[in-house]
């Protein structure tokens, strides 16, 4: 239980204990489901009693909402962040790439959140994802949409579907995230290592600036780039899949 500081302001208490609430709860929904988690368990991480959580929130669904809230906000405010950079329509698109790679790789109880979500869905339960899809998901589908029309009206980008270059982009990442359990298995590799990821995110990476770019040499100077002042998000390796082998 944390020890309250007469120097600090009730407001600032307030938000910092809601704060470390949210987090604890991102993590123990992410780990057991919103119907398996425990109150207690996220009172006990974040270091406050239990009763603060149904002060600050007045119920577990409640809680589950303001949780995915919080993630989706920080996701939207740091993708669009990337399109609001100063730089054109195609380095835009590489750094979103870049960005989505990361983010998988680092956000680990947010996909685990969009799993869970995403089978309830399959269920025909709805869940939390119109939130998600209010929050976040639509309004950086439309800017992917005008980045994409953007840089073929400039003719920077080739004239295809602005879809199917998302579909390409970030499609590619989530399917290696997805299939990771495989890789060891078909391709002998450590999805994890290191060295593995650097290389996949590299790749990612150097295949737009070849494939969406007019000028291929102008892509590839581009990607290179990105790559060189964009390095890759810190992780831990807590995924069961991810664990090193004995």
């Amino acid at each position: 239980m944390i020890t309250k500081n007469s120097d600090t302001p009730a407001s600032t208490r307030s938000a910092e204990s809601r704060s470390r609430i949210l987090s604890a709860a991102l993590r123990e929904f992410s780990a057991h489901g919103m119907a398996g988690a425990r109150t207690e368990k996220i009172a006990a991480a974040a270091r406050v009693n239990k009763a603060l959580i149904y002060y600050h929130f007045g119920s577990k669904e409640k809680l589950y909402v303001a949780a995915v809230e919080m993630i989706a906000g920080k996701i939207h405010e740091q993708s669009m962040a990337v399109y609001m950079r100063e730089a054109s329509p195609g380095e835009r698109l590489l750094r979103t790439a870049l960005g989505h790679f990361d983010r998988i790789l680092a956000q680990g109880e947010f996909q685990s959140l969009m799993q869970q979500e995403m089978m309830r869905l399959h269920k025909g339960d709805s869940g939390v994802l119109p939130i998600l899809v209010k929050r976040a998901f639509a309004p950086l589908q439309a800017m992917y949409k005008a980045t994409v029309l953007e840089g073929i009206a400039a003719r920077e980008l080739i004239d295809v579907d602005w879809m199917q270059i998302q579909l390409s982009a970030l499609g590619a990442n989530v399917f290696y995230f997805l299939s990771a359990p495989v890789w060891p298995l078909v391709m002998g590799i450590d999805p994890f290592a290191p060295q593995v990821l650097a290389a996949r995110r590299r790749a990612v990476v150097e295949f737009l600036g070849q494939a969406i770019f007019t000028d291929r040499v102008y892509g590839a100077g581009l990607a290179a780039k990105v790559l060189a002042d964009t390095p890759m998000a810190e992780f831990k390796r807590d995924r069961p899949h991810a664990r090193e082998k004995k």
